[in-house]
């Protein structure tokens, strides 16, 4: 910058020349311009090269404390120190050497009253009408005042920084012109983003928040903007870079309108409030669990719950609750860890090295395991926890207010760790709330065995019984199905309490309710009503014998010895029993039922049952009486065998017999072998059955065929019960062997049931084959055969059913069928055999269809052997002729 000798002449009053009008009132241009230059706020002086002042304004009189006469023509040294002098002389030689200007600040004391201003100088060089360097022009500006506003700035600034950072929020700004917002290094570090990564507009803040959050907030500036609200305060979710979900607080005002009074600019703060969201949750969680822990809930809907608040405090955790129960652990909840951990665990033996869990259960002291994988503690059990990424786990013991341990509660990361402080702390408090709940359903279940649990026998007590006899008749009603119940009195139990005392006779309730719930089966119910009074509920039952089964075993087990008082006594009861809904379609009257059958049973002489129907008594009573004599009579070969002949139609000559079972008992009197060989099915006694029959018709066969009698084919009823049993082959081929029968002289019969394409059923049967036997399907066209079983088995033989041969000279359909069946067989190649056989006129009709054999009482009863070998004698003789009527005229 450069300044000429006539804007000089005008600061120093001397000769200025201008061009411009000189204002009324002023003599000489130099005279207004001396005015303005002398009353401007800044310091104004002129010094020669030499240093002396030349001209100064009012503001630098002051400064010195001297007119301007006083200091024109003197220098610094006059006015100031030599130090300060030397200093103003050497920014004056600074310009004049650089022929520049320069400007510096300076503090400065006004000597006319000793106050200080900072002062922002700047020294010119001056220049005369030739251009020639002719002094030095100063300015003083005083800039006390701004730069106490910058400071004061700076230091707000500086406040509001450290304020940010020690509040650790992020800023924005937002041009609403433009949609450009600034976003602070903290704003973008909040959700992990470094602070090139992320554009300085608004679509990185809609790309950031949640979808579910983004409408609210706009619309909330939208009502911020417009004056519906005073305040922008609003809470959201953003997506962290890393994946998860970030919750903020965000607060903001309106720092600039435009002259319309638009909205221009929005500034405003992100505060990371996602720890505090948890703590909430957290928080309202814990209070939940406690509502559900003071409200009742199961103890099964608490576990998880207390499991998946804390795992929500701390990502990747999975946590577990155990309960102890005699010594072992049990599966409480863990809805994270898979269901085949919680299985492998569900009942191991806690113990010093079973685990976390297993060993702090153990110890009663907390557990940590770093590394599963290496630690002694879980070197039995680590192979089920590693292939589920369970790589460390912590244990607390879960114990009740009294310190007895309950449980464990475990925690899981899938990495090496140990817990820190928050951690550590977290695990004690959800044990500690686990214990809680642990405590509470251990007093529910007291409190149920109180009320539901007889004290005594600690079966059910009364109440129970009446609640479980409700949910019988429902469950019932809504299956159509039927349920038994048994009313059971000790008899003479009056007697042991008088002679032995009360404590013998509690001493007998307990072993009799320990032997009654021996007897019942899974799904039956046993109580104790009141006294000697015992009952239970038979559920699901197919016939009205599947109580009177369950009846006779309490009557045999309640018999047996017992020691009391040191002495032996034989106890014995009389049991009702009534059905439902048969006998009471209600819960009252089916017990009424019930207890009139009890004291029938009462009434005929005690130790046994009555039903409520009397012919079912007397029904069960000769079902279980056969049961009884039936193991003896097979083992001491009580029974025999009958023989009915299978003849040849055309040519009379008997070609077989069919072995049929008798049994003829002392007091039962002749058993049908329909009511025995049911018996044998049921009580397990079929195979012995079946190998005495066997075993005795080969070695009759051997016999006659010995004694010179023709061989014929020996037909034996197999139990449909043999195809289930893998030794039955070798059970066939030991009885050829042992007897000498000849296998195809053998002929198995069984019936339709077998004749499915079941693999083991077909397996058998060619088993069978192999060995050289015949076979025959008995009672064809009654049962479940199908032609695709015809297709798969080789059967040699196939019976007609009686059924079908009684009604066929009346019935045209039957007379039909049987047509159709002798054909197809012979279509098939199997032999056929009729049976039931009964008159000639039927004979002439089987004969008309191609049937080769028959059987019935028409040629003979079943006969015993001797009477076979006098039929066989008769047969070589006679042939035909035994049977004259059989042949078609």
């Amino acid at each position: 910058m450069r300044c000429d000798l006539q804007s000089a002449a005008a600061i120093g009053c001397k000769e200025i020349f201008v061009a411009e009008r000189i204002p009324l009132g002023f003599k000489k241009e130099a005279e207004f311009y001396s005015i303005i230059i002398r009353t401007l706020p800044d310091l104004i002086w002129l010094k020669a090269l030499n240093g002396v002042y030349l001209a100064c304004n009012l503001r630098f009189e002051d400064f010195f404390g001297a007119s301007e006469q006083e200091i024109l023509g003197k220098t610094d040294y006059d006015f100031v120190n030599t130090r300060l002098a030397d200093l103003f002389r050497e920014r004056d030689q600074e310009v004049i050497l650089k022929d520049s200007p320069s400007i510096n600040e300076a503090w400065t004391t006004f000597a006319n009253d000793g106050h200080c201003e900072l002062l922002e100088i700047r020294r010119l060089p001056m220049y005369g009408d030739k251009g020639k360097l002719i002094g030095v022009l100063g300015i003083g500006h005083n800039i006390t005042n701004r730069r106490a506003s910058e400071e004061k700035l700076q230091k707000s600034e500086e406040r509001f920084s450290l304020a940010m950072r020690g509040a650790n929020d992020g800023l924005w700004d937002w041009n609403l012109e433009t949609n450009q917002v600034y976003y602070s290094p903290r704003w973008k570090n909040m959700l992990g983003y470094a602070n090139d990564e992320l554009t300085n507009d608004l679509s990185t803040w809609q790309s950031l928040v949640h979808p579910d959050d983004k409408d609210m907030v706009l619309k909330m500036v939208q009502d911020y903007l417009v004056g519906n609200v005073d305040s922008f305060d609003v809470e959201m979710r953003m997506q962290h870079k890393a994946g998860h979900q970030v919750s903020v607080l965000s607060r903001a005002f309106l720092v600039h309108r435009d002259s319309d009074r638009k909205a221009v600019r929005l500034v405003g703060t992100h505060v990371d409030i996602t720890a505090r969201k948890k703590s909430e949750a957290f928080d309202d969680k814990n209070a939940e669990i406690l509502e559900m822990i003071a409200t009742g809930k199961p103890a099964s809907e608490i576990y998880p719950e207390i499991a998946l608040m804390y795992e929500g405090r701390h990502p990747g955790l999975r946590c577990s609750m155990l309960e102890l129960e005699d010594g072992h652990l049990m599966h409480g909840g863990a809805p994270s860890l898979p269901k085949e951990y919680c299985e492998a665990v569900h009942g191991l033996k806690n113990g010093p090295n079973v685990g976390s869990c297993g060993t702090s259960t153990y110890t009663g002291k907390r557990v940590l395991v770093e590394n599963i994988e290496t630690d002694p503690k879980w070197a039995k059990i680590k192979h089920v926890a590693l292939p589920h990424g369970m790589r460390c786990c912590w244990s607390e013991p879960i114990k009740s207010s009294s310190g007895i341990v309950l449980g464990a509660f475990g925690m899981y990361y899938n990495y090496p760790a140990l817990p820190n402080e928050e951690e550590s702390n977290d695990l004690k408090s959800a044990a500690r709330l686990a214990g809680i709940v642990m405590e509470r359903d251990h007093a529910q279940k007291r409190i149920r065995e109180l009320a539901y649990v007889d004290d005594l026998t600690r079966i059910a007590n009364r109440a129970h019984f009446y609640q479980n006899l409700e949910v019988s008749i429902k469950r019932s009603d809504r299956n159509t199905s039927r349920f038994g119940l048994l009313y059971i009195d000790l008899d003479n139990f009056k007697s042991v309490n008088d002679s032995l005392g009360h404590g013998a006779g509690d001493l007998l309730l307990q072993e009799i309710a320990k032997r009654l719930q021996n007897v019942a089966r899974e799904i039956d119910f046993v109580a104790r009503l009141s006294g000697d009074e015992f009952c239970i509920l038979v559920n699901d039952i197919d016939d009205d014998y599947a109580a009177a089964h369950v009846a006779q075993r309490c009557l045999d087990v309640i018999s047996r010895p017992v020691e009391l008082s040191a002495r032996k006594f034989t106890p014995a009861c009389s049991i009702g029993i009534a059905h439902y809904p048969d006998d009471g379609q209600d819960l009252s009257t089916l017990i009424k039922a019930a207890d009139t059958s009890l004291y029938a049973a009462k009434e005929r002489g005690k130790n046994q049952y009555t039903f409520y129907k009397p012919e079912l008594t007397q029904k069960a009573e000769y079902r279980f009486r056969v049961e009884q004599n039936l193991r003896e009579a097979v083992e001491k070969q009580q029974l025999s065998l009958v023989y009915q002949p299978q003849v040849e139609i055309l040519t009379g000559n008997i070609i077989g017999v069919e072995a049929l079972s008798r049994w003829h008992h002392p007091q039962l009197g002749q058993v049908s072998p329909v009511e025995f060989i049911a018996t044998a099915e049921r009580i397990g006694m079929i195979k012995p059955l079946t190998e005495w029959v066997l075993r005795t018709a080969c070695n009759q066969a051997v016999a006659w065929k010995q004694a010179g009698l023709p061989a014929i084919r020996m037909a034996v009823n197999i139990s449909p019960v043999h195809f289930l049993d893998k030794d039955f082959v070798s059970l066939i081929k030991r009885v050829i062997d042992e007897t000498g029968m000849v296998p195809s002289e053998l002929e198995l019969e069984v019936t339709e049931s077998v004749v499915q394409t079941d693999r083991q059923n077909l397996s058998i049967f060619q088993e069978l084959k192999n060995i050289g036997v015949l076979l025959a399907i008995d009672d064809f066209g009654t049962g479940y055969s199908s032609f695709a079983s015809l297709k798969h088995l080789t059967v040699d033989c196939l019976k007609i059913d009686k059924y079908f041969i009684h009604d066929m000279l009346s019935d045209k359909k039957s007379k039909v069928l049987i047509g159709s069946m002798i054909e197809m067989c012979r279509n098939l190649e199997h032999n056929i055999v009729a049976e039931g056989v009964e008159t000639a006129e039927q004979c002439h009709t089987l004969q008309k269809f191609g049937c080769e054999t028959a059987q019935g009482y028409f040629f003979s009863t079943p006969i015993g052997s001797d009477e076979v070998s006098k039929l066989l004698n008769s047969n070589v003789v006679y042939g035909k002729n035994m049977w004259p009527d059989a042949i078609v005229p």
